[in-house]
C-alpha cells in the first residue's frame, strides 16, 4: 500500500486520501466581469500531463485537511507535500528528474516542467 504524508499528521495509508485536482488554480477576482469561454477554462480545463504534477489533496479520513502534493504521475511516486496555500518547495534537479525523481516545482526559481494555471 501507498504511504502519503499528509503535512499536518505525517505519513498515512492512501485509503485515508481523496485527490481534489489540480493545485495553484486562481480564481478570478471578479467572476461577474470574465467572459464565458474564460470561465469554461476556469471550471473545466485542467493540465493532464506527464511527469511532475502540482495536486490537490484532502485527508478525508484523518484530519480532513486540504494540502498540495507534487506527485510523478508516470511513477505515482509522491515528491513532495506541503500545505495549502504554501509555495511549492524548491526540488534540486540533478542528473535529469529521470534519474534523481525529481523536477522543478511551482513556487520554486525554475517552473519549467510543471504545470500550473492562473485564471484571469
Amino acid at each position: 500500500m501507498l504511504l502519503i504524508e499528509c503535512p499536518y499528521c505525517g505519513k498515512r495509508p492512501e485509503l485515508e486520501f481523496s485527490h481534489a485536482g489540480q493545485a495553484h488554480i486562481a480564481r478570478a477576482k471578479n467572476p461577474s466581469e470574465v467572459s464565458v469561454e474564460e470561465w469554461t477554462d476556469f471550471l473545466y480545463m485542467r493540465d493532464n500531463i506527464k511527469g511532475v504534477h502540482a495536486e490537490r489533496w484532502r485527508h478525508t479520513y484523518g484530519c480532513a485537511r486540504f494540502f498540495n502534493a507534487l506527485r510523478d504521475t508516470t511513477t505515482d511516486h509522491f515528491i513532495a507535500t506541503y500545505k495549502a496555500g504554501e509555495s511549492a518547495p524548491a526540488v534540486a534537479r540533478a542528473g535529469g528528474a529521470a534519474a534523481s525523481g525529481a523536477a522543478a516545482v511551482p513556487g520554486a526559481a525554475d517552473v519549467s516542467g510543471v504545470a500550473t494555471k492562473v485564471s484571469p
